[in-house]
């Protein structure tokens, strides 16, 4: 009752949006773990794909610190002491601090000191590709931030 025209328009488009991004991420996945390069094109999904593939990189991996910090990358990878983790964006949104978040959780999980690896973020988001390379001072605050707020939220569940 409370949607006019514009709002009725506006939730419908972003509903459409979601379920492509949902597709394509599906794809996307499959395409890297089958290993079909795409054509080389500066195409946000073909460099993704050709990029993930070339890295060698796993898809959808969960990240867990705990029930309350954990997330999903796109895809990931770490070996000679680099950890990759790309992220694929087929809307408006998308941030490199999700990256940040993720790379955070990677080092609590697997016990990694990000001071002691090099670390690569790509965002693939209309038609470019966002590269950053954290350095420990970015991403050991995040880890602590994630161990403050996980013994806070756990400390929750004794009242």
């Amino acid at each position: 009752l409370r949607y006019d025209d514009e709002k009725a328009i506006s939730v419908f488009r972003k509903k459409k949006a979601k379920e492509i991004g949902t597709r394509l991420h599906a794809w996307a996945a499959e395409t890297i773990d089958l290993g079909i390069k795409q054509p080389r094109s500066k195409q946000t999904i073909c460099s993704y794909v050709n990029d993930a593939i070339g890295f060698k990189m796993s898809t959808e991996v969960i990240l867990f610190y705990s029930k309350y910090f954990f997330g999903t990358a796109d895809a990931i990878s770490f070996r000679n002491n680099t950890l990759r983790i790309h992220d694929l964006k087929t809307g408006e949104s998308g941030h490199m601090e999700q990256l940040m978040v993720y790379a955070a959780l990677f080092c609590l999980e697997y016990k990694v000191k990000p001071g002691e690896i090099d670390i690569e973020l790509r965002l693939y988001k209309n038609d470019e590709v966002i590269v950053h390379n954290p350095t420990a001072e970015d991403i050991l605050p995040i880890m602590d931030k994630i161990i403050h707020l996980n013994k806070i939220l756990e400390s929750q569940e004794e009242v």
